[in-house]
């Protein structure tokens, strides 16, 4: 049977694993690379690339995701409801007090980002904190929070690092084959070795983004039912994410790499309208509704 406890070891073992993932996939590129063009030394650079890569994205992905997002520190004066509400639910979950952001953006939305507990990090739009009531707001903090607590904050920031960078390297790759000197073109190993080398440098970034929105949809409904708990009042969150879902205009800022973290579709989908499927980033509002309150 599922707990708390049991997802929380299964999310940290899921980044172990993403990272393990990435650094055979680098190497395997590297490998292609220096096979293209005959110089071993472009291998070592691939392997010292992904260690690099994997101590980067644990230790500065939550920077890198703020960033992207466009977000600033909350100060308690100007946000006084907000950063208190944050501060008295972390108590209550048994978590450190986050940071708390604000992102000037009239779309209600808020996400959670950091490498653990100790370093995390809760931030908002002002559209959200201008069309909630409180209660409705502890909802959306209690669920964040539950991404903090769930242990599922690390994996889904690592991602935003690691599967940008892939694209990039596949796209790199595939530019060198079409467009890199030509490497004696009658040779059927290398021709063989470049048809590989494109479907991989494609199907690469697919395969990662198809990942990331499976775990970014599964992490949603987990984080709903865990901040349904901490509030006691699951009705709270419904509520917001209905009004969410009925604004239904995107967010002027756009990041498909940060899409996953946010509490709903930054593109906006409106209630009623289902985006189902591989490529949705978050599970039907409707369905997130019924599993809180049964309708």
């Amino acid at each position: 049977m599922a707990t708390l406890y049991t997802e929380q070891t299964k999310n940290v073992t899921k980044t172990w694993l993403l990272m393990a993932v990435f650094f055979i996939v680098i190497i395997g590129l590297g490998w292609l690379f220096a096979f293209y063009y005959n110089n071993p030394t472009i291998l070592y650079f691939f392997v010292l690339f992904s260690v690099a890569m994997n101590i980067f994205s644990y230790w500065f992905s939550d920077k890198i995701v703020l960033k992207l997002a466009g977000a600033r520190p909350a100060k308690r004066a100007e946000n006084f409801i907000l950063y208190t509400s944050v501060e008295n639910l972390a108590i209550t979950a048994g978590l450190p007090m986050p940071k708390v952001y604000i992102i000037e953006d009239n779309a209600p939305n808020a996400f959670a980002t950091g490498r653990d507990k100790n370093h995390a990090v809760v931030a908002v739009t002002t559209g959200l904190l201008a069309i909630l009531d409180k209660t409705e707001l502890e909802g959306v903090l209690a669920h964040e929070l539950s991404h903090i607590g769930n242990k599922d904050m690390l994996l889904s920031t690592i991602i935003v690092v690691l599967v940008g960078f892939v694209s990039i390297i596949a796209d790199v790759f595939r530019r060198n084959l079409f467009f890199g000197r030509n490497r004696d073109s009658g040779n059927k190993m290398h021709g063989i070795l470049m048809l590989v080398g494109i479907i991989l440098s494609i199907l690469a970034p697919i395969f990662v983004m198809l990942i990331q929105l499976a775990i970014s949809r599964k992490r949603e409904f987990l984080a709903d039912a865990s901040g349904a708990l901490l509030t006691r009042y699951p009705a709270g969150l419904a509520n917001a994410l209905g009004k969410i879902a009925k604004y239904g205009k995107p967010m002027a800022r756009q990041q498909n790499t940060i899409a996953h973290l946010y509490i709903a579709d930054p593109k906006g989908v409106s209630f009623g309208k289902k985006v189902s499927g591989l490529f949705a980033t978050h599970p039907s509002v409707e369905d997130r509704v019924k599993a809180l309150i049964g309708r």
